[in-house]
């Protein structure tokens, strides 16, 4: 009987499932779903970088994207074995006692308070402070030592403390949080029990200070420090977390009736978008894989052995079982890549839309055809044309933190800036400096590890950035100074999900042999240029000046 899995995986603007032949790693149907609240941004503020998400576009994601690729594949249900759903994090939601996400209580289903917090949310800076600083000083655990040191406003913790000090009625009203992962692994899966509910190890490790030295998230002595509504909701959280090739239920009635599977599909653990890249692109040893989308997440995995008590300094955290159970994954990355590019095209693109699009002149059907054309050329043409500018030619210099710095160090109150312009400065030029500042950056997390012991051999390049655009992908193995592997498939979180559905389902007995097997080829290699490499190795002290100017005038803010 040929066995089948499912791989589900919510990006920030769209979830796409792909139904896998575990034989092979086949791809058989995939499909998209974009967010349609999200996509009008609803529930945001951009200005004061509020980013939150109704829980219905996934919830409605969900049942079109699976019931999809289920009658695209035209396989019996019978046969899909297992399921496993990545997203990304940190992104809790406030949930009620029976499980309801409080966004969908009818109070509250206009409130943004009781929306999912995306990752990208960056409103709890105040209180990403005040946990970093209690954690150095309250004469405890440093709880922050697993998470690089730095706690983000990114993370569980400091997005909750943030809410609960926004909107007392949403945490009046909330009985748990729950990881984007975790809920929409228990809204489908059988085991209704909060209070037993399988937790993701990712998630929990690397964004709530969970380690098991500690036993489990911070005490609720530390919590109280910060707010006592904190240490009561830990009462109502958890203390263990499972790796995801552990299975957390089975499909629930009502949702094997509703994607059109059976209730024998086994729901595994849910886990992190980039963890799961990294499975699906064959990470091992000394391999730093880059999810190269919106933002980057950087992945590794190491030996227990090899790691030891050591933490690496400035990075998202180092987990046992976060990538592959066993062993030690460890994140670090950038909160903007592809965004920084986005941002620049529509500071670009305000004269189309606020005087070309508005103009009397042309029809509603020229608008529309002109939009299209502009959208299929734009970036395509500036990529060209900064590619042609010799290194010789004077280009700005800039920063890639336009939505703060992840890594290495978090501090989400830095922003970007561009230094050197010139009445000879045009989109191009400005281009080429953004594109090698997300490339400075890259380097600035390899030089990281590298500093703190941790051996890179190999650069593997995943996600739409890195297949698209041979421009930036080239100018990164310059800036590196590496080889960098370009994986072949187009969804490899969504095929790393369906890796851990196949160990969690009994396909295979671990997810090394799996990944061996269902894990993505590699479709391109872009190695370093030696004359580049000199020119791009000058530029960068450049980037760290401008780097080190920027963040002193921002403490000096404070």
């Amino acid at each position: 009987m040929k066995k089948y899995v499912i791989g589900l995986d919510y990006g920030s603007d769209s979830v796409r499932a792909v139904l896998i032949d575990s034989q092979n790693g086949a791809e058989l149907a995939s499909e998209v779903f974009w967010y349609p609240r999200w996509k009008e941004q609803q529930y945001c503020r951009p200005e004061i970088n509020q980013f939150r998400q109704h829980p219905l576009d996934h919830i409605e994601g969900l049942e079109h994207t699976v019931k999809s690729v289920v009658g695209q594949s035209g396989v019996d249900p019978q046969t899909v074995l297992g399921i496993c759903i990545d997203t990304t994090g940190s992104s809790p939601m406030p949930i009620t006692k029976d499980g309801t996400p409080l966004a969908m209580v009818k109070e509250f289903e206009e409130n943004p308070n009781a929306m999912m917090v995306l990752w990208k949310d960056h409103t709890a800076v105040e209180e990403a402070n005040e946990i970093n600083e209690l954690a150095r000083t309250w004469g405890g655990e440093d709880y922050t030592r697993f998470e690089g040191g730095i706690y983000s406003s990114e993370w569980f913790w400091a997005k909750i403390l943030h809410v609960a000090r926004e909107d007392k009625n949403v945490v009046a009203n909330t009985y748990t949080w729950m990881e984007h992962c975790d809920f929409i692994t228990y809204l489908i899966a059988d085991d209704k029990d909060l209070t037993t509910f399988k937790r993701s190890r990712c998630a929990a490790g690397h964004k709530s200070m969970w380690h098991e030295s500690w036993g489990g998230l911070p005490s609720k002595e530390f919590l109280k420090k910060l707010d006592p509504y904190l240490a009561d909701l830990r009462d109502n959280l958890y203390d263990q977390t499972f790796t995801s090739d552990q299975v957390a239920g089975h499909l629930n009635q009502e949702w094997a009736k509703r994607l059109g599977l059976t209730t024998k599909t086994v729901v595994a653990v849910g886990t992190f978008d980039a963890h799961a890249g990294a499975v699906g692109a064959k990470v091992d040893h000394h391999a730093l894989v880059r999810v190269m989308g919106t933002s980057t997440c950087d992945i590794m995995v190491s030996s227990n052995e090899a790691v030891g008590e050591k933490t690496v300094k400035g990075i998202c955290g180092q987990v046992d079982g976060s990538v592959i159970p066993g062993m030690v994954g460890l994140e670090a990355g950038q909160s903007a890549f592809g965004d920084v590019l986005a941002w620049f095209k529509n500071v670009l693109e305000w004269p189309l839309e606020n005087l070309v699009m508005t103009s009397s002149v042309l029809s509603d059907q020229q608008k529309k055809d002109l939009k299209d054309e502009m959208e299929s050329k734009f970036i395509r043409t500036l990529a060209e044309q900064a590619e042609q500018i010799p290194l010789t030619e004077t280009v700005p210099v800039a920063l890639d933190w336009v939505n703060g710095r992840r890594t290495p160090d978090a501090n989400q109150e830095l922003k970007s800036a561009i230094m050197g312009l010139s009445l000879g400065t045009k989109a191009p030029h400005i281009f080429k400096a953004l594109v090698n500042a997300i490339c400075f950056g890259a380097k600035m997390i390899v030089d990281r590890f590298e500093e703190e012991g941790v051996k890179i051999e190999t650069v593997i390049g995943i996600g739409g950035v890195a297949r698209k655009s041979p421009f930036i992908m080239q100018t990164l193995a310059n800036v590196l100074n590496m080889p960098i592997k370009v994986a072949e498939s187009d969804q490899a979180p969504a095929l790393g999900a369906a890796i851990y559905a196949a160990v969690a389902s009994g396909i295979y007995d671990n997810v090394i042999d799996a990944s061996k097997v269902m894990g993505s080829d590699f479709e391109a290699e872009y190695f370093p240029q030696a004359s580049q490499v000199e020119v791009y190795s000058k530029l960068i002290e450049t980037y760290k000046q401008l780097g080190a100017f920027v963040e002193d005038q921002t403490n000096k803010k404070k």
